[in-house]
């Protein structure tokens, strides 16, 4: 992990910030959800082919590559890719990245301390929803972030075979997550509205988190479907059997959730239990199935 030296905003990048605090954050992710859904035909495809140029989304590893394909912008942002567009790392002993995007942060958790950005840290427990027993299990572990931006695919999947145990729904702010305000607002992934899933592996314990953000209208799971809306106001805790016809077992590779729009996935792993490869650096593009880590 390499650490940064903070740097003071400018006044414009104070005023960018200030205006992150006022913007109706719900307002404008409820509308950016209803909009998101509606069946507009030429325009909804209009819309799309503006999107992709702009962005520069590949659409040819995508199962359906044309705009004109999707019914709605929703069904365009979470596109399914051609099998095979990402290969899933075979060694047993290598753990697979479960998005497409960016490293944001990796490294060490230093006891419960996890590094944001440029000098900002934030803690396991709170980033937990306090749980103590589960942030237990990671502290002096190791970590990374994968921020998606809205070129990715937006699909996540699982960096191994897994059980799901946990999974806890925690209400929160909206912030964008993009990597300049992930180097100004403090404690933003611990604030965001989130979906932290945990998971039984043959190593131990396993955490991957779904952080919510401004516009990020839903995060989805395979086995739960969508989690919000509803956004109820109190942290809601789904507790699932690891064993019996009704465990939910994952294999790596598999796709476990998504993004309707936005966001960032946290994954937490126990003490010396991975080594991160030298291309997993700050900011180095990630591609979904390609290696994260080794096991110890």
């Amino acid at each position: 992990m390499t650490l940064k030296a903070y740097s003071v905003p400018t006044y414009g990048q104070r005023v960018k910030i200030a205006l992150h605090y006022l913007l109706p954050q719900l307002t404008i992710t409820r509308a950016a959800g209803w909009l998101a859904e509606q069946k507009w035909g030429a325009v909804t495809h209009f819309i799309i082919k503006l999107f992709a140029k702009q962005y520069k989304v590949n659409l040819a590893e995508a199962e359906k590559s044309q705009p004109s394909d999707y019914a709605t912008f929703n069904e365009f942002f979470i596109r399914p890719l051609k099998a095979g567009a990402r290969p899933i790392v075979e060694d047993e002993k290598s753990l697979a990245l479960p998005a497409d995007g960016r490293v944001s942060e990796f490294g060490r958790i230093n006891d419960d301390r996890l590094i944001q950005a440029k000098g900002h840290y934030f803690n396991l427990d709170t980033l937990l929803a306090n749980d103590t027993e589960m942030a237990a299990k990671f502290k002096n572990g190791d970590f990374i972030t994968t921020y998606l931006s809205p070129s990715d695919y937006h699909r996540v999947h699982m960096p191994c075979d897994a059980t799901l145990r946990k999974m806890i729904y925690v209400p929160g702010e909206l912030f964008s997550v993009n990597p300049f305000l992930a180097e100004h607002i403090p404690y933003l992934f611990a604030r965001n509205e989130r979906v932290i899933c945990e998971f039984e592996t043959a190593f131990g314990p396993m955490v991957q988190i779904l952080v919510g953000a401004t516009v990020t209208a839903s995060m989805r799971t395979v086995w739960a479907g969508v989690i919000n809306p509803p956004r109820p106001n109190e942290v809601v805790e789904y507790h699932y059997e690891t064993e019996g016809e009704k465990a939910i077992h994952l294999k790596k590779g598999q796709e476990m959730g998504a993004f309707l729009l936005g966001s960032t996935v946290i994954n937490l792993f126990p003490k010396d239990t991975i080594t991160f490869p030298e291309n997993i650096q700050t900011g180095a593009v990630t591609r979904m199935g390609e290696t994260l880590g080794t096991l110890k």
